[in-house]
């Protein structure tokens, strides 16, 4: 019955880490992190990595934290709290990196219409190039106009 606990918390965490995302994008990152997360903004950045890389590192140390109290005296629900959090950083890297921005050149073509609409938008989101009047700060919640104009290209 524990192993069913640990697998709600995971995935509770997961899906609680889009709000995070949002609101940490929204206010950090288009507020004070801004000068962290601007050249993100900028298009044809000429350098593999951006300033906005760094962070992946501060949001990676809650869940090595989480990992190191969660195991420190036997595995307990802090673990799969931090496993939560990683597994949505490697969903936001998927997403973000390979599937949006194309950093690696992988998922170049899909057809898939929530793929398709995740893509626009985040390309909504970069239409504003500075940190005011920006849209859809989430990651892997899709407003419903970029599904059904998915859903219109993939019929034709």
């Amino acid at each position: 019955m524990q192993i069913l606990l640990y697998i709600v918390i995971t995935i509770s965490v997961f899906v609680l880490m889009e709000g995070v995302t949002w609101l940490t994008h929204k206010y950090i990152m288009h507020g004070v992190g801004w000068f962290l997360h601007e050249d993100h903004h900028q298009p044809g950045y000429p350098h593999p990595f951006e300033k906005n890389d760094l962070f992946f590192v501060v949001f990676a140390i809650p869940s090595i934290v989480l990992f190191y109290f969660g195991v420190i005296n036997g595995i307990n629900y802090l673990f799969f709290i931090g496993l939560g959090i990683l597994l949505y950083g490697m969903a936001y890297f998927l997403v973000h990196d390979v599937l949006i921005h194309q950093r690696f050149k992988w998922f170049k073509r899909t057809k898939n219409p929530y793929l398709m609409a995740l893509r626009k938008a985040h390309r909504m989101h970069h239409k504003h190039m500075g940190k005011e009047d920006g849209e859809c700060f989430g990651m892997l919640y899709v407003p419903p106009k970029y599904f059904k104009e998915a859903w219109r290209k993939v019929k034709k």
